[in-house]
């Protein structure tokens, strides 16, 4: 089954949530309103995808405790997998939520397994698909990641469903926003964006829609090549909180 592209919806986290700070519910609670919203139901289904932790116990854990009182919560294990048909169980989802850990090697564990290919049918099927960092990351061509060491690296190897550079935790860490900046004006990253810890796009199909944050001071950036001069733009900010 699939939905017109205008019906899929994606919410790239920079950082927050449930795992990290700010974890004021904000954005998860904003996540559920959409997988009620597409399903109907009060109590939403919701998949935790924790490939990126290395199927963390302790992630596993947090992710109950967060969403057990609102949603019907399940979570995707491949390190000790146990689901057979990973695509019907991921369209059967209203959310997918995608944890953070090292990039590199999430996409190639779902690459190995197929859940590359999985996770665009549930997201065909109008599955709400939302995840933090590297589960953010994941849906754009290109980032910059620890995957590989304390030293960020430039990664195009993304699944492509979105185009363009995604940086999580923008401000939060040192090497984020002038790393990006350097490798947007080699050209070595696609223009993109770079997005705050609490603050998330929000794309409706391949489009952005808005940003939205669960802090006043958390924000999203535009940054890209102009005249070979690298500008970064603010982008307008809906608090949840307001």
């Amino acid at each position: 089954m699939t939905v017109p592209v205008s019906d899929r919806r994606i919410v790239a986290m920079g950082g927050g949530g449930f795992l990290m700070r700010p974890d004021n519910g904000l954005l998860d609670g904003f996540v559920l309103d959409l997988g009620r919203e597409r399903s109907g139901r009060d109590r939403p289904r919701i998949c935790f995808v924790p490939t990126a932790g290395g199927d963390s116990d302790a992630s596993v854990v947090e992710f109950y405790a967060a969403f057990a009182d609102q949603a019907e919560p399940r979570h995707l294990a491949l390190f000790a997998r146990t689901i057979r048909d990973i695509e019907s169980f991921l369209v059967w989802q209203d959310v997918v939520y995608v944890g953070g850990g090292n990039t590199a090697n999430m996409l190639a564990i779902w690459r190995l397994q197929g859940v590359d290919r999985a996770m665009r049918a549930a997201w065909e099927a109008g599955v709400v698909m939302a995840g933090m960092s590297a589960g953010a990351i994941c849906w754009f061509e290109a980032c910059t990641t620890d995957s590989f060491g304390q030293q960020l690296q430039p990664l195009r190897d993304g699944l492509g469903v979105l185009g363009g550079s995604y940086v999580p935790h923008y401000h939060g860490e040192a090497q984020r926003q002038p790393l990006f900046h350097r490798l947007v004006a080699e050209e070595t990253l696609p223009a993109g964006f770079g997005v705050d810890d609490g603050a998330a796009l929000v794309y409706h199909g391949t489009e952005l829609h808005e940003v939205v944050s669960a802090s006043a001071a958390a924000a999203a950036y535009r940054v890209e090549k102009i005249d070979d001069e690298v500008r970064e733009t603010p982008l307008p900010v809906r608090f949840l909180g307001a």
